[in-house]
């Protein structure tokens, strides 16, 4: 069998114990309705020329219905024209596809990372199928294993979605309706039968299942430093997992180099940290910088204080930052560029290079939806058809509705800045020592934590939104209808999780006013940094790592957790029913696979999977400058991430239906624009929150041993606010005692914005240079493309001599 079908019945003797008269009546009336859609869509499929064939077992009080459903050849060859499945023509020698074996090859140096794995699938010249062109084709003579269980899968599946069973215009049509409205309870592919754990006796052999030579090569934590066999991925889960797979290794491979700078320039913050001789006049001042309050009710302070919160700033904050940001966002832009090549490569070994544009067929649901067909004009065939302007006007209507929750982010956003400058003040005036000190760390701690709480909810509510809209769109394809999603949930996402940080890092701190001239929103005076140069970057650094290793820490949890939970939650359900029948039959019914799959969980997509990776992503190269460790901590996460990932598809997770792609989609284009945001993102950073530029501009002009700096950044307190309070005190800024900037604050502004445009054209400029330099296709590919297109035209030409 290739395919199952499983729903739930409650016998007739225990219906009658239910409840209340009326819920029965409610109840047998619903269940009329499901037998009699049942019935309709099983006959359908019986029509056509579907085999099927039916189990039955008894949990708890309700009986499971199995029904394996396999496609016999026939249907199997005209669907597979229908569909252009591309079916092998000749056999070609294996060529290795990994930059960094080939390298370390050349180098002469052993290659640690490479593994041999049996069972390798073969590599074909290929070309879509045609029936009466049968015999052209590698392999026709064998019925059985002509075609692929992956493209049996896909067959299956097709005539499921299309298949009606209610009127058409009540879009009564397909298996996925069913399955929402609990007609069936799940419909999947089978994985291959047996047990994915080997047997000590079963290592030498080689006659492994696909899924065991997955589970032993793949998704075992010993393999963490090998190659993924990504050949044996997509041939038993599809190329869109494969790609993903691809995609989440290839990262991490680049996220070593990264990962290697970031932490010499930490270490090497720590050096200078201890020779800094701004940092060794703050801790020296004892009583000498006596600073204006913070906050209405707050004493003075004496400047020496914040001694330990200046050397943590000074990790962070240090002329290897600057080096830093420019090398990680070179490195974004190389990343990209090499793997747009990969991922060609990868296309076209796979097969998937012309997928979405010629051979992509439009999705079952929207083909039993599409109100009025069309003639392809690439294809030539007639297919379903939405007007473009009815989908223009649902997609306005849709970000209006986006444009709001987004606007509700923002607002709670505020709120939680509110939240910090209450808690700061509350905190401050409350007398405890111990309180008063750390007043604002604690706020801001707290904050960050609310912040993420908040998150994790408002994200649950925004998919199920992002998922009905993307649906009322009508989007013709699958992988439009997958951009359209995930470009919606992106959008959200990227304003939840960064709009704390970007407040952090641009806002905070810079529109608080002076000494009797305060600035105040919603009536509280704004929140200011602690007035140590840098402040923002210890507070940044610190904002990051909760959210991101927080994050990666709960999400982690989860993955490992919630699978094992639920798996023991069904196997549990099972179990219980032991006792009920007789011990003879149950054992029979424990091993049966389609019971053993129908325990497992339901595949829910690669979307949650990739934005994890992405979001990633963002914070090592859009914050980069307030965390050179930011790279490492990914790394480390994404070693466990791949190895977590690869075992929740092989064991955990129900087969999904292979699908077909040409790469990461829209996650592609979203990464560029992060990369651009990137650059720009770290030259405002240097510019205006990093103390590095006012630091080179003393040293140019005053003192080149940087000595009287941390004066120099002081002004005094105004007069009038000195006579108010009989107080002479220091604030941070470049002010006069009138309160009037100075011309130093301009000469730093004009730098400042120079800067910032240097910066950004200088790696802009390498960045093109590089794309240049780097074609986009390999020539081997180009090779082997010209050779396909020859073979398939002698193949499938009409007049065979």
């Amino acid at each position: 069998a290739d395919f199952v079908l499983v729903w739930e019945t409650i016998p007739w003797d225990l219906s009658r114990q239910l409840d209340s008269h009326e819920n029965r009546g409610l109840q047998e009336r619903s269940a009329t309705i499901h037998r009699t859609w049942r019935k309709n869509f099983l006959d359908k499929l019986h029509a056509a020329g579907i085999h099927m064939e039916k189990h039955m077992t008894r949990v708890e009080k309700k009986v499971v219905h199995y029904l394996l459903l396999s496609a016999p050849w026939s249907v199997l060859c005209y669907y597979a024209e229908e569909l252009q499945l591309r079916v092998p023509l000749q056999a070609l020698p294996r060529q290795t596809s990994n930059w960094s074996a080939s390298m370390l090859r050349w180098l002469g140096i052993p290659n640690l990372m490479a593994q041999e794995v049996p069972n390798l699938p073969l590599d074909y010249y290929t070309c879509p199928f045609k029936a009466n062109k049968l015999r052209w084709f590698l392999g026709s003579s064998e019925q059985d294993t002509f075609f692929s269980t992956t493209q049996r899968h896909q067959i299956l599946y097709e005539i499921l979605a299309t298949t009606q069973y209610g009127h058409s215009r009540e879009r009564e049509v397909g298996v996925d309706r069913l399955l929402s409205e609990n007609v069936f309870t799940a419909a999947f592919p089978l994985h291959e039968a047996g047990p994915y754990k080997l047997r000590p006796e079963q290592l030498a052999a080689s006659s492994l299942s696909q899924r065991q030579v997955l589970f032993q090569y793949w998704a075992s934590w010993g393999k963490w430093s090998k190659y993924q066999p990504l050949d044996h991925v997509r041939k038993y889960f599809g190329e869109k997992v494969a790609f993903y797979f691809a995609w989440l290794g290839f990262y991490t491979g680049w996220l070593l180099p990264a990962a290697v700078v970031g932490t010499v320039v930490f270490i090497a913050g720590i050096f200078l940290m201890f020779n800094d001789i701004p940092l060794q006049e703050i801790c020296t001042s004892k009583e000498q910088y006596w600073m204006c309050p913070l906050c209405k009710t707050c004493p003075y302070w004496q400047l020496s204080k914040i001694c330990s919160t200046f050397m943590a700033g000074r990790l962070f904050d240090h002329g290897g930052t600057i080096f830093f940001s420019i090398f990680m966002s070179l490195w974004a832009v190389l990343f990209l560029e090499f793997w747009k090549r990969t991922s060609i490569s990868l296309a076209h070994h796979w097969d998937c290079s012309e997928f979405e544009d010629i051979e992509e067929r439009p999705r079952p649901q929207f083909t039993a939806m599409a109100p009025m067909t069309i003639i392809n004009p690439i294809t030539g065939a007639e297919e379903p058809y939405f007007p473009k302007r009815s989908r223009l006007h649902r997609i306005l209507a849709g970000s209006v509705v986006i444009i709001m929750m987004i606007a509700m982010v923002v607002i709670f956003v505020v709120s939680v800045i509110l939240y910090r400058a209450v808690v700061a003040i509350l905190l401050s005036s409350s007398g405890y020592f111990w309180f008063v000190a750390s007043a604002s760390r604690i706020a801001s701690i707290t904050g960050s934590v609310v912040n993420l709480i908040f998150i994790l909810i408002l994200s649950k509510i925004y998919i199920s939104l992002a998922h009905f809209l993307t649906k009322w769109e009508m989007h013709r394809t699958q992988t439009k209808y997958e951009d359209a999603f995930t470009f919606k949930v992106f959008v959200f996402q990227f304003v939840t999780f960064y709009s704390s940080p970007v407040y952090i890092a641009f806002f905070k701190g810079k529109f608080v006013g002076y000494p009797g001239n305060y600035l105040s929103f919603l009536g509280i005076r704004n929140e200011e940094v602690s007035a140590s140069p840098g402040g923002c970057f210890i507070e940044l650094a610190q904002e990051l790592l909760v959210i991101m290793v927080g994050k990666q820490i709960i999400n982690n949890v989860q993955e490992v957790a919630i699978p094992k939970l639920k798996c023991w939650w069904h196997k549990h359900k099972l179990l219980s029913t032991k006792k009920a029948g007789k011990e003879g039959e149950l054992v029979l019914v424990e091993q049966a696979p389609w019971v053993m799959d129908h325990q497992l969980l339901v595949f829910e997509g690669l979307f949650d999977e990739y934005l994890e990776m992405v979001l990633q992503f963002g914070f090592i190269t859009i914050f980069v400058a307030a965390c050179p460790l930011a790279p490492l901590f990914a790394l480390l996460n994404n070693w466990v991430e791949i190895r977590l990932d690869a075992h929740k598809f092989v064991c955990d997770y129900r087969r999904p239906v292979a699908e077909r792609a040409q790469g990461i989609g829209i996650w592609f284009s979203i990464l560029e624009g992060i990369t651009h945001l990137a650059v720009i993102s770290n030259a405002f950073l240097i510019a205006f929150t990093s103390d590095f530029l006012p630091r080179v501009y003393y040293e140019y002009v005053h003192d080149s041993s940087l000595r009287g700096y941390v004066n120099f950044t002081l002004a005094y307190a105004p007069w009038d606010f000195v006579l108010q309070s009989n107080t002479t005190c220091r604030y941070r800024a470049f002010r006069d005692q009138d309160g009037n900037l100075t011309l130093t604050y301009w000469q730093l502004l004009a730098i400042r914005l120079g800067f910032i445009i240097v910066f950004e054209h200088v790696v802009f400029f390498i960045g093109r240079v590089i794309v240049w330099l780097v074609p986009d296709i390999p020539e081997s590919v180009e090779v082997k493309v010209k050779r396909e297109r020859y073979l398939a035209k002698e193949a499938l030409a009409e007049n065979k001599v």
